[in-house]
């Protein structure tokens, strides 16, 4: 098994250190690649290589830089199945969503290439006559992004993407538990020509690697999307050089179900968001609130749902609902937080363990009569597991949804647009799904508030968070022949 390495200043290289470590099939719990653990000395490097190409690579137009990201999805399109399987083996996505997931970053290079006519400056009016007022916006200069596993592929794309467009370079790091993909992103970008030092790939540990991306003085932005006590890390070690920094962390969203609700579209959606990549995503519902009224005729729809869930080896069956969980660690997360609800006085009506045998399943689980003292509404959970707890009125619901650490997305069920509009004006959270599963559009602005993040992704306002302002006083003599 040859070693997988990292990609630095162009060239596919191994760490001198010569150290590895092993990828395994979550599924299978069998190793599937060894890949080069790259030390602080390397990430320094890559980061001296971006600085140097920054400047010739912002001189390009911007459209001509949107050049390569067209290139880019062009690759990742004639490579497509390879990439998807390559994920669904890593970290146990099942097939189809891996492939939407290869499929939408091609389609997300292609549409922040499109900004590279689009993004402005302004001319400001000024006080003083003869004098112009000029806002420019400039690209920020080395960017790092650090990156989780239950997206691999597509967080790549969403911090390199508007990074390059702009103007800016870019140091990732991939997570040690899905770094395979990342290789292959390497490869398509190398094979369409990207100067040299433009992109870098970093493999290794949050620890060493992750830090130097973050406390390198050389840093203009680093980028993480990862759990809130990597965002406290990442902010600790970015604060000695005042380093900006773009955080996508936790979340615990509330789904809020009211008695007049399409109880079949709710139960539906809500399912589909404990399913969907084992539950181990950031914004889909994890606190289900469902009015007193409806509760067991809504519990029950619940139930019968998640009993159809099927879950195995994503590479032996496409057609399964669901895989593994990524590691051994989330599965044995996922059945703390289940025994202690349970201990809480939660009832389980569905699942609730941890699969016996090869592979980290978790059993499609249903726990009602929760409430927010337990750490299941308190926490993230990220796993097949649905909470439901009571409320009886709508001020109720809005404080209960709203007690939270956490503010990244929420979403409402009610056929009642009177009563949808009071809920959304009152929600703390950065985004809110009215009848509708919780994903995002490329073209709005994934962010969240409190302790979900700080800055956002995607649209024209993820665009600008890799953008600074320079703003210029220009007088002028008007009486000059």
């Amino acid at each position: 098994m040859s070693t997988l390495k990292m990609y630095i200043n162009g060239e596919f290289v191994e760490s001198k250190s010569g150290n590895t470590f092993e990828v395994f099939n979550p599924a299978t719990e069998e190793v599937i690649a060894v890949v080069t653990k790259g030390t602080a000395e390397d990430a320094r490097a890559a980061i001296d290589y971006a600085e140097q190409a920054q400047l010739a690579w912002e001189k390009l137009p911007a459209i001509e830089r949107a050049g390569y990201l067209r290139k880019i999805a062009s690759g990742i399109r004639e490579r497509s199945e390879e990439i998807a399987r390559t994920i669904s083996a890593e970290m146990g996505k099942v097939l189809p969503l891996a492939r939407v997931e290869v499929n939408f970053t091609a389609d997300y290079m292609d549409y922040m290439a499109e900004w590279a006519r689009r993004y402005e400056g302004e001319i400001v009016q000024s006080d003083r006559p003869n004098e112009h007022i000029f806002i420019y916006k400039k690209p920020i200069g080395v960017t790092t992004g650090i990156l989780p596993w239950n997206f691999p592929f597509f967080l790549i794309a969403r911090k390199m993407a508007p990074a390059l467009v702009t103007g800016n370079t870019i140091v990732v790091k991939p997570s040690v538990d899905s770094p395979i993909n990342a290789v292959l992103f390497s490869e398509i970008v190398h094979q369409v020509g990207l100067p040299k030092g433009v992109f870098n790939v970093v493999h290794g540990s949050g620890g060493e690697i992750g830090y130097e991306l973050s406390a390198n003085p050389k840093v203009g932005l680093v980028s993480l999307t990862g759990s809130e006590p990597a965002g406290r890390k990442v902010m600790e070690a970015a604060s000695q050089n005042i380093t900006k920094v773009n955080l996508e962390l936790g979340g615990k969203a509330p789904a809020i179900v009211f008695a007049d609700a399409d109880l079949d579209l709710a139960a539906k959606a809500i399912v589909a968001s404990r399913v969907i990549n084992s539950g181990q995503v950031c914004n889909c519902a994890e606190r289900i609130y469902v009015q007193r009224e409806v509760k067991e005729a809504f519990t029950e729809k619940l139930v019968e749902l998640m009993k159809k869930v099927r879950f195995g080896d994503p590479l032996a069956d496409e057609s399964l609902d669901m895989g593994p969980m990524v590691n051994l660690q989330g599965q044995q997360h996922a059945q703390k937080m289940v025994d202690e609800a349970i201990k809480a006085g939660g009832k389980l009506l569905l699942g609730g363990k941890a699969v016996q045998g090869k592979g980290h399943y978790f059993e499609p689980t249903v726990i009602a009569d929760v409430s927010n003292d337990m750490a299941i509404l308190r926490e993230e959970i990220f796993a097949p597991v649905i909470p439901v707890a009571t409320f009886d009125t709508v001020d109720e619901v809005i404080q209960l949804a709203n007690d939270c650490e956490y503010g990244l997305t929420s979403s409402v069920y009610t056929q009642n647009i009177n009563k949808a509009m009071k809920v959304i004006s009152r929600l703390k959270f950065g985004e809110t799904y009215v009848n509708r599963e919780n994903f995002e559009a490329m073209q709005g602005f994934h962010a969240g508030w409190r302790k979900s993040g700080i800055g956002g992704a995607d649209g024209k306002h993820g665009l600008e968070e890799y953008l600074q302002t320079h703003v210029v006083y220009l007088q002028y003599d008007q009486e000059i022949n």
